[in-house]
């Protein structure tokens, strides 16, 4: 400790000391007049040992959180988030998509209405709706005999 007591400090440690003290004083350690006079300090310090004087009766840095803890921190918040996302995306859909349930509602509607909500036979129909088809065989008996210059 003596031996970095001695060293010159850098503008940039001295800056480091001032917010330091201005921490403290936000805090409530220093008051103004105290402040004023450890910043003054601390700008005209030549050595560590004279910065460290100055910041020697204030506590030291926080200790860090244990892992565990910030590990489920950052759990937990994931968890709100992903249900929060969620949330907005149900909302999105319910009001964005009206459409969408009005066109499946019509789909089935209509499927019913024209016949293809039943189960279908291996039986050919004979009529689709209001047309009504003349018999498969007989009309593929009369196209498959005749050719196209028999036509009139």
């Amino acid at each position: 400790m003596a031996r970095t007591s001695a060293l010159r400090a850098s503008d940039a440690d001295r800056e480091a000391v001032a917010s330091k003290l201005h921490q403290a004083a936000v805090e409530g350690r220093l008051d103004a007049d105290e402040l004023e006079e450890r910043v003054h300090l601390a700008l005209r310090a030549r050595t560590y040992g004279d910065l460290r004087r100055l910041v020697a009766d204030l506590p030291a840095a926080r200790p860090p959180r244990s892992v565990a803890r910030s590990t489920f921190s950052v759990a937990v918040r994931v968890a709100v988030i992903l249900a929060a996302a969620a949330v907005a995306l149900a909302v999105l859909a319910v009001t964005a998509m009206w459409w969408l349930a009005w066109l499946l509602v019509w789909m089935v509607l209509s499927g019913r209405r024209y016949g293809s909500g039943r189960l279908r036979s291996n039986a050919r129909p004979t009529s689709i709706g209001r047309v009504t088809m003349p018999n498969c065989r007989s009309h593929a008996a009369h196209f498959s005999r005749t050719s196209w210059r028999s036509w009139p």
